[in-house]
C-alpha cells in the first residue's frame, strides 16, 4: 500500500514538474504577428509597459479601438492617457475603459462583453509574456469565435532563458503555472456541467 502510494506520488510530481517546465516553455519569446490589424486592441492593466505598448498599437493603426480593462474607478480617459503622457485629445477618441475586472478572467468577461457590444470579430491582447498563456485561455474560452492575437511585453526583470535560476523568475512561473492549472480546471468543471445539462 505505501509503495503504491509513493508511486502515485511520484509521478504526480513528474507530471507537475513536466507541466511546468512545458508551461515555462510557452511563455512567447516575442510578437508572432506584429503587423496584422484587428478590429481591436486589448490592454490588460497590472504591468509596465502595457498601456504604452497598446497606445503605440493604436497609434500605429494596429486596431481601430483601444479596450483598457481592469482600471481602477475613478481614473478616466484623460487621466490614462496623461499617465501613458500622450496627449488627451490625439487618443481620446478611440480608448475605452472597463472598471469591473479584478483578475483575468474578470479581464476575459469584461473584454467579451464590450466585443459583443460592439460587433468585433478579431482581438489583440497585451499584457505581459509570463501571463500570455492563462490570457489566452480566459481569453478563448468566453470568446471562442473570435480571432485572438498575442502580443506580449516582456518585462525586464523576467528572464526566460535559464527562468530556473532566477528565484524571482522562478517563483512567477510557478506561480502562474498553478493559476493556469486552476483555470484550466475550471473551465474543464464548467464545460462537463454544460455537457451534463444538454445530455
Amino acid at each position: 500500500m505505501i509503495t503504491r502510494l509513493v508511486g502515485v506520488i511520484v509521478m504526480l510530481g513528474a507530471a507537475w514538474g513536466g507541466g511546468l517546465f512545458w508551461f515555462a516553455a510557452s511563455i512567447p519569446e516575442a510578437v508572432s504577428d506584429p503587423a496584422a490589424r484587428t478590429d481591436a486592441i486589448v490592454v490588460l492593466t497590472g504591468g509596465s509597459g502595457r498601456l504604452g505598448t497598446g497606445l503605440e498599437l493604436l497609434s500605429g493603426d494596429r486596431a481601430g479601438k483601444l479596450f483598457v480593462s481592469g482600471v481602477y474607478r475613478g481614473v478616466d480617459v484623460a487621466k490614462l492617457l496623461e499617465l501613458a503622457r500622450r496627449t488627451p485629445e490625439e487618443l481620446r477618441c478611440c480608448v475605452e475603459i472597463g472598471y469591473s475586472a479584478d483578475n483575468t478572467a474578470g479581464n476575459a468577461a469584461e473584454t467579451a462583453a464590450w466585443m459583443r457590444k460592439q460587433g468585433y470579430r478579431s482581438l489583440r491582447i497585451v499584457t505581459a509574456n509570463y501571463h500570455m498563456p492563462r490570457s489566452l485561455l480566459e481569453f478563448g474560452f468566453v470568446m471562442p469565435a473570435k480571432k485572438l492575437i498575442a502580443h506580449p511585453v516582456f518585462p525586464a526583470h523576467v528572464k526566460r532563458d535559464r527562468w530556473w535560476a532566477w528565484p524571482g523568475t522562478a517563483y512567477l512561473i510557478v506561480s502562474e503555472y498553478g493559476k493556469y492549472i486552476l483555470a484550466w480546471l475550471r473551465h474543464l468543471a464548467v464545460g462537463r456541467r454544460a455537457a451534463d445539462s444538454a445530455s
